[in-house]
């Protein structure tokens, strides 16, 4: 949705195609976690992840529905101000709904450990090895200033691996080009009931539930 918005306003041609999206369009709903509120303990506590699913993500997808609301009735009046001033919402809750959405599924109380296979050989031949791009990636998430995320992403140009930083929600490949792979929520409401302000004890804590079978499969299909 948000690639068919920063396209509209243009050229008056250009405003017709977006708006038939949005008037057919569901609205945005909060996914499902694939585990139980207190299934990454003692990593991650329960009461963390319910009021990071439950009301932090809740949060950004009924907001992203308000702002395509409102962004509908801008491009029905072709109120290109409207449009505009609206980028800004658009851009911090939907990247807020596709970040979290990634983020649930790169976890696991199953995870943890090493990758295996095809995004393992990446991994040894772009950072040289697993150790080496862990140490990269919490340094990065780290260093984050303010709230924001870290990520390991696909340069598909490129076809290599790269880590990257985004501030507040700023979606990846949105912003970057990059396609994701594997987020690290460093927003304190990630952690700070568990790890207060302490977030390279949360960065350590956070690789024992890492999903590398989804991290591997997100590669897998984004090399396609």
């Amino acid at each position: 949705m948000l690639c068919r918005l920063a396209s509209a306003g243009r050229s008056g041609a250009k405003l017709t195609a977006p708006l038939g999206c949005l008037v057919l369009r569901q609205k945005h709903t909060l996914p499902d976690l694939p585990y139980d509120y207190g299934a990454l303990e003692p990593h991650i506590n329960a009461e963390i992840m319910q009021l990071h699913h439950s009301k932090h993500h809740a949060t950004y997808v009924n907001n992203l529905n308000v702002a395509e609301e409102k962004y509908k009735e801008a491009l029905a009046k072709g109120d290109i101000t409207a449009q505009v001033s609206l980028q800004p919402a658009l851009k911090f809750n939907g990247g807020g709904h596709i970040n979290h959405t990634i983020f649930w599924t790169n976890l696991s109380p199953d995870g943890g450990g090493e990758p295996k296979g095809e995004l393992m050989e990446a991994i040894k031949r772009d950072f040289g090895s697993f150790a080496n791009f862990k140490e990269k990636l919490t340094a990065v998430s780290v260093g984050v200033q303010g709230s924001g995320w870290g990520w390991l992403g696909y340069n598909k140009e490129q076809g290599r691996l790269q880590i990257a930083a985004c501030a507040n929600q700023d979606p990846l490949q949105g912003t970057t080009g990059l396609i994701p792979l594997l987020g690290i929520d460093v927003w304190e409401h990630a952690y700070y009931l568990q790890y207060k302000n302490v977030r390279p004890d949360y960065l350590k804590a956070i690789w024992n539930v890492i999903n590398w079978e989804n991290v591997s499969s997100r590669y897998s299909t984004c090399k396609k």
